[in-house]
């Protein structure tokens, strides 16, 4: 499973191109010639950057779902929303399509963080709102959603 580290601020030009950081460039260096998939996020007013890889894995599963049902059909619709596929260019820029960054706020300063498989592409503004949290609720939070995990 890829594991992508690392948190960037860049800046999108008038076209909606960013040049993509060298760190990400050197994590995913065997991934970058089967391009990306952008989407909308699913929770937060952001986007959600996947290597090919990673993209088929996640749409496999999708994929299971049974569409004899309306809650799936629906579903599976509000999540492939604005799905798109996207490459660096010879500069190694990423181009983020105009309808994604109206969807997801960008403005000129954005922020490029990991999400361990995924990279979500961020207005920085609206990224330092997502990250501000009181260190008691995040202590709450951590020990609901770990705190139930054994050693390994």
């Amino acid at each position: 499973m890829l594991n992508i580290i690392g948190t960037y601020e860049c800046k999108v030009d008038v076209k909606g191109r960013l040049m993509f950081p060298a760190a990400y460039k050197n994590q995913l260096s065997e991934d970058l010639d089967q391009g990306f998939v952008i989407k909308r996020s699913i929770f937060r007013k952001c986007l959600e950057l996947y290597p090919m890889a990673e993209w088929t894995s996640e749409s496999e599963r999708v994929n299971k779902l049974n569409r004899f049902r309306k809650k799936n059909v629906d579903f599976i619709r509000k999540f492939m929303a604005g799905v798109k596929t996207v490459e660096l260019d010879s500069t190694g820029r990423l181009l983020i399509p105009k309808d994604l960054i109206n969807y997801g706020g960008i403005t000129k300063e954005i922020v490029l963080a990991s999400v361990v498989n995924k990279v979500e592409i961020w207005d920085k503004a609206e990224y330092e709102k997502a990250i501000d949290y009181d260190p008691d609720e995040f202590a709450d939070l951590a020990e609901e959603v770990m705190g139930d995990m054994e050693n390994e």
